[in-house]
């Protein structure tokens, strides 16, 4: 079977260049499951139940979030109500929503699983000992996919490395930046740093590069707006071995337009 997983998808502009390309990536690729990252999906950051429910109607199955998955008041409660929207699992008890969730397709069982890095990042419970727990449920199916949002890259190495053979893939996300270090790790777990953004190409991650020079300039306060124009949508497809859950092979995605009507 094949999974996408989608890069950090960053305001209005860039759900609405999901919806244009999803459809057809996913019919030409035979993609069973989607995962994308929507803790940028309403402007100004954060996410809304509307920028969810316009994520999940465009063909997505699972959204994942991180640092900024409670910047929107609007959104507890969808935490807590649906299944398939998840927020860090290393969150402290008590907040609103899961890290983890099961998929069933029928004939096969996946997990989804959140983490979020504490390397130049909030200060949160260990991620790797919020894995080991979850991986301690006998009832967890084999087929296990891990959105590990983080900073840095050595966290991230570390994380595939400490998981492989345990999950079927670890790809990171928050850098908005695609990396090029995709690779099986030795006991068959597929492993990404990053698999980018999805939003407006002429940006600075997303935001209009004037006002990130600002505030680096100033140092003062600046409100961040999205950038528009031409967008991309980045990620990676990872096949599956549905009987033994372990990974075949991991490829990066990036779809580019120059048009700037994204409807």
């Amino acid at each position: 079977m094949n999974i996408l997983a989608i890069g950090d998808v960053v305001g209005s502009i860039g759900c609405r260049f999901l919806r244009e390309q999803l459809p057809r990536l996913k019919k030409e690729r035979q993609i069973d499951l989607v995962i994308v990252n929507g803790e940028n999906s309403a402007d100004g950051n954060g996410i809304t139940p509307a920028s969810a429910e316009f994520l999940f109607s465009s063909g997505v199955d699972v959204i994942t979030t991180g640092n900024h998955s409670f910047r929107r008041k609007e959104s507890y409660e969808l935490y807590d109500q649906c299944e398939t929207l998840l927020r860090p699992a290393n969150f402290p008890s008590g907040v609103p929503g899961h890290g983890v969730c099961v998929v069933d397709l029928g004939r096969v069982q996946i997990a989804v699983i959140n983490l979020m890095g504490t390397s130049y990042m909030d200060s949160l419970d260990c991620p790797f000992a919020a894995m080991d727990r979850i991986l301690s449920d006998p009832d967890l199916p084999p087929i296990r996919l891990v959105d590990f949002h983080a900073e840095a890259t050595g966290e991230k190495g570390a994380m595939g490395y400490y998981l492989d053979g345990r999950v079927t893939a670890v790809f990171g996300t928050h850098t908005h930046v695609q990396t090029a270090d995709e690779q099986l790790l030795p006991q068959g777990t597929a492993f990404l740093s990053d698999l980018g953004m999805t939003g407006p190409i002429r940006s600075v991650l997303g935001v209009k590069p004037e006002l990130v020079i600002q505030k680096l300039r100033t140092h003062m306060p600046v409100r961040f707006d999205v950038a528009d124009g031409p967008c991309r949508m980045e990620g990676a497809i990872f096949s599956v071995d549905v009987r033994k859950g372990n990974a075949i092979s991991v490829e990066r995605v990036q779809i580019k337009t120059y048009s700037t009507n994204i409807e």
